[in-house]
């Protein structure tokens, strides 16, 4: 083994250093590693390969690609296997209370994977939404060598001469519910929307939040561009494969990539791209796993300062393959390098952000990426409403609508089904004010996404409908919704207060969410309603575990006061198992 091969300090000696370690040696020579191998970094192949969803069930065999540049760089994979929660197919059902419950879970077994194994560095290969945000989540925690690798996005369906995806199925589903269409052409729209392998195709969670990971520098810029199916997309698994190691031998560490101006970069792409109101929800949990002073607040600061540029789906044209054709998230970066609204910093590739983005090319012709002189929208992606109904905060959504202001009457639901049933039979009417109630981290438990709903309300054709919830919206929702509102129902959030009729008053520019309803008089009374327990178990444990909306629903204590200068302290601060 070459000099330039060796790590000092290689965690993994702790595993296969030494006579006493001898046991572990021969347990791993039983799996087909060698004396050789004892010497060479070890790097854990995360992989959130499964084959209920298009998003992850290549990730198997980009797997492959990724072990072969492992190898090349002279390391040794070690593979290990993590869960994914489907959103597209739990969606509307019971079953999505463990879509974000899944986030934790994954972060927790990463960082036993990889701690409980002592390895030298990470990739984590992810794909439908909280697999995303959740490796990042694990790397900021462990803060070990590593990097994240997206499986990539969906190829579009084409219907009709059109391109579909599953935004149009769920829109669907509300123009059946009209009377507009029926059982035959929904399932003509079924049938066509997801073509094969890849990640929900438009500007949603999956695809936001790879952006935002490129844009922060805990992916190789461009890697994660590359659709699912493309014949690239292998050579990408290669070259993380490679950086793995790199970083590893240099000792480079998540807490490098992860910083306040990093998060802020990312949460800039997030507006400019017109991306999920999840990422305010992701961003903040990985801040908090990482230490970093970052919020809500820094979310919505990076927004009200970034139009949005690019003509995206939910609200805009064009999908993810579109995007990847223009020029992809290195275009996007440029016009925001461009206009000085990003901060340079390191990237997993070895080379800086501003670096990775000089290079980015443009299609000639696209306009799917626009200027900020001439963006999609003068005001970002989403912002934050604070009121008497939302004293913590709340999300609303800006990409798909330009209303500045709303009123109307309260219609209130206690859980998503009621709120759907009623809007498939009609008795939402135009001018409401939808409030679904405790689906909140806690009162879910488990924070559903809304989408059936919002879809519903856009399948039907209704245009003047308002829907606040403590719960949250897919990436793939659009109108005017507003998520997050914290407190929740069931940490007695006045959100529980409301009752139908109420007048709820949105007030975009002053970033207001108001009732003129007495609720301190009706607090004093207040009996909140008997709700079921949930079931024991991985539910249960979350909704006694879990923080508000505001502070990224995470599962662990905030570690923000600890002494980077101190080795030992800021060690513990990111997990670091001793």
């Amino acid at each position: 083994m070459d000099d330039e091969d060796k790590i000092s300090n290689k965690r993994s000696d702790r595993l296969v250093g030494g006579p006493e370690r001898a046991p572990a040696r021969s347990y791993l020579r039983a799996t087909g590693l060698g004396k050789d191998d004892f010497a060479k970094p070890l790097i854990a192949v995360v992989n959130s390969w499964s084959t209920v969803t298009p998003c992850n069930m290549h990730l198997a065999t980009l797997a492959e690609a990724v072990r072969d540049g492992i190898r090349a760089a002279g390391g040794v994979p070690i593979d290990f296997n993590t869960i994914v929660v489907t959103d597209g197919i739990a969606m509307g059902t019971p079953g999505m209370r463990a879509s974000l419950v899944s986030r934790e879970v994954i972060a927790d077994s990463i960082e036993l994977a990889v701690q409980g194994h002592s390895l030298d560095g990470v990739v984590c290969i992810v794909g439908c939404d909280k697999t995303i945000p959740a490796a990042a989540m694990a790397l900021a925690r462990i803060n070990v060598p590593g990097l994240v690798y997206y499986g990539g996005t969906i190829m579009p369906g084409r219907l009709a001469g059109r391109d579909v995806s599953i935004q149009d199925v769920f829109e669907a589903v509300g123009a059946v519910g009209a009377g507009t269409m029926d059982e035959a052409g929904l399932e003509k729209v079924e049938a066509a929307a997801c073509p094969g392998a890849g990640a929900c195709g438009g500007q949603f969670t999956a695809n936001t939040m790879a952006m935002a990971l490129s844009m922060m520098g805990l992916s190789p810029m461009g890697a994660n561009d590359v659709p699912a199916v493309h014949p690239d997309k292998a050579k990408e698994g290669d070259r993380c494969g490679r950086a793995a190691v790199a970083l590893a031998k240099a000792g480079r560490r998540p807490s490098e990539f992860i910083t306040r101006e990093t998060l802020r970069n990312a949460a800039c792409a997030v507006s400019a791209s017109g991306g999920s109101t999840n990422a305010a929800l992701h961003l903040v949990a990985i801040a908090v796993e990482a230490g970093v002073d970052f919020d809500q607040e820094d979310c919505d600061d990076a927004c009200r300062s970034t139009p949005v540029i690019t003509d995206l789906k939910p609200g805009g044209r064009y999908l993810a393959f579109d995007l990847y054709k223009a020029g992809g998230t290195r275009l996007v970066g440029q016009r925001l390098m461009a206009s000085g609204r990003l901060s340079d910093a390191p990237t997993v590739s070895g080379r800086s952000l501003f670096e990775e983005l000089a290079e980015a090319r443009e299609t000639d012709g696209q306009d799917v990426v626009l200027d900020f002189d001439a963006p999609v929208s003068p005001r970002g992606s989403f912002t934050l409403l604070k009121g008497n109904i939302a004293p913590a905060g709340s999300v609303l959504k800006l990409t798909g609508h330009d209303i500045g202001s709303y009123e109307g009457p309260a219609v209130i639901f206690d859980s998503e089904e009621a709120a759907f049933h009623a809007v498939q039979h009609g008795q939402i009417h135009e001018g409401d004010v939808i409030v679904i109630r405790y689906e909140g981290p806690k009162g879910g438990p488990g924070m559903r996404e809304m989408l059936q709903v919002t879809a519903a309300l856009k399948g039907r054709g209704m245009q003047k409908v308002a829907l606040i919830t403590d719960g949250r919206f897919s990436g793939a929702s659009y109108g005017f919704v507003v998520g997050h509102v914290a407190p929740e129902a069931a940490s007695g959030g006045p959100i529980a207060l409301l009752r139908d009729g109420d007048r709820i008053l949105i007030d975009v520019a002053a970033q207001r969410i108001d009732t003129s309803a007495d609720l301190a008089s009706r607090a004093q009374s207040f009996r909140a309603p008997k709700r079921p327990r949930p079931p024991s178990g991985a539910l249960e444990k979350y909704a006694r575990l879990v923080s508000c909306a505001s502070e990224g629903a995470v599962t662990i204590e905030p570690r923000r006061d600890a002494d980077a200068s101190n080795p030992t302290q800021a060690a513990t601060k990111h997990g670091e198992w001793r």
